[in-house]
């Protein structure tokens, strides 16, 4: 074999071979694609906090009682604890309220603010009289929801109906929302482009958490639109680690629930939990 073809395949294998291997970007697009399926990421969200709701509190557990109260947005706020190992020294229990339904508990007849096609659900759904009982027993609550203006409106009263006693902490967790995802579009953008990449947000929002911070006060609202997006309307839509946050605009991948956690737990009102 002359050296000159000698050279030749040399040069062929070692092209190949780097064609062959994954790049590290790459992997990151593959990871990106996967963590946008709809199906498996509303299956994470839901799936722990399912099989805590309504579980009774453990009498046997000497840890404090934790209940979070909520609809798909209580159930990320679970895996942001979850990913973070937070809330270690509390038992933690669920209970779940559709986002169709809304959160609120008073002598208001607010029948009007759910769709017709919806109140058979919500009459059949859990609700906050029905959750007063473990309530009563919890030694935190936590209250997230995608939250619509009636309910935010409201929460002050709801609060207030709950009955809680001086020695039990509550803690209101306001709306979040990253935009519409388009995981196609950022496959075609450098890692670069992706991390500095911001999506203009449901423009309710800021009201809304307005809202709840004004009735709820600082020291008990979690506002994560300030924590993890800051002051402005647009929110992130990758980790510093080139993760996607959200698969749909509204819900955390896992990855995501561990970089909101990760800020929420080391912020107030929610660093003073884990100490």
């Amino acid at each position: 074999m002359s050296k000159y073809l000698s050279l030749f395949l040399t040069t062929a294998l070692a092209a190949s071979a780097l064609i062959a291997a994954p790049s590290f970007a790459d992997e990151k697009r593959d990871a990106m694609v996967k963590a946008a399926d709809n199906e498996l990421g509303g299956t994470y969200v839901r799936t722990r906090y399912n099989e805590l709701a309504k579980k009774p509190f453990d009498n046997q557990d000497a840890r404090k009682k934790a209940l979070i109260i909520g609809d798909s947005h209580a159930q990320d706020f679970l895996n942001t604890v979850l990913e973070n190992q937070a809330l270690a020294n509390y038992q933690i229990r669920t209970r779940y309220i559709p986002n169709i339904c809304q959160i609120y508990l008073g002598d208001e007849d607010v029948s009007s603010f759910i769709e017709a096609k919806n109140k058979q659900i919500c009459a059949e759904a859990d609700n906050l009289t029905a959750a007063k009982a473990q309530i009563a027993e919890a030694d935190l609550v936590i209250i997230a929801s995608s939250w619509k203006p009636w309910a935010a409106e409201r929460i002050s009263t709801t609060l207030k109906n709950l009955e809680l006693k001086p020695s039990q902490a509550v803690k209101v967790v306001g709306r979040k929302s990253f935009g519409k995802v388009n995981v196609r579009s950022y496959l075609r953008q450098t890692d670069e482009e992706l991390l500095t990449l911001r999506n203009p947000v449901d423009e309710q929002q800021t009201v809304v958490n307005n809202t709840l911070s004004t009735q709820v006060g600082t020291n008990n609202f979690i506002d994560i639109h300030r924590i993890v997006c800051g002051a402005g309307d647009t929110c992130p839509l990758f980790t510093p680690d080139l993760e996607l946050i959200s698969f749909d605009g509204g819900h955390l991948t896992p990855a995501g629930a561990r970089y909101m956690g990760g800020l929420l737990f080391n912020h107030p009102p929610l660093a003073e939990l884990n100490k």
